[in-house]
């Protein structure tokens, strides 16, 4: 696939309750057609929240909002444009990051985490200039980072139950 400058195409997740942000680097194909985060079917991301905080896995657009939200989460990604082949991580370049002030201002976040190094990477770069707080990179719930089990993420990503 060609490289071309793509947009992040929907909005973030948050509410005046959230606590903490969880940014993911950019979105992928699969996403960008289902206009909604980690709509690979293989990834993760779902399954980790749910196991996490002891619920169903959504499967609908709206259950994976509510789940977010009634977890006190927030989602977006370090990304707000770039350009990239396909959904690889790897070939994401000329990047202009996301303005998190809109979140990060209005609502008691007390921790950041970063999906994948990618999105830990832009976080520190373009992002930790502007807001001044530390991010934890967390392992990435992508298909490509196949030698982490579904528990291994889940141990990995229980630091959020902490925040």
């Amino acid at each position: 696939m060609e490289p071309r400058r793509v947009f992040h195409p929907f909005e973030p997740i948050y509410d005046g309750n959230s606590r903490i942000l969880i940014l993911g680097s950019f979105p992928s194909v699969k996403s960008r057609e289902q206009q909604f985060y980690y709509g690979h079917p293989q990834n993760r991301f779902w399954k980790v929240i749910a196991a996490l905080y002891g619920r169903e896995v959504p499967v609908t657009v709206g259950e994976k909002k509510t789940l977010l939200l009634e977890c006190r989460l927030a989602l977006w990604d370090s990304v707000a444009s770039c350009v990239i082949s396909g959904s690889s991580d790897a070939s994401i370049r000329d990047v202009q990051a996301n303005d998190l002030s809109m979140i990060l201002d209005r609502n008691p976040i007390r921790m950041i985490c970063c999906n994948g190094k990618t999105s830990w990477q832009q976080y520190e770069k373009l992002i930790r200039p502007q807001t001044g707080r530390e991010a934890v990179c967390l392992p990435s719930t992508s298909p490509a980072n196949a030698q982490w089990t579904l528990q291994k993420l889940t141990d990995a990503w229980s630091v959020i139950l902490e925040g």
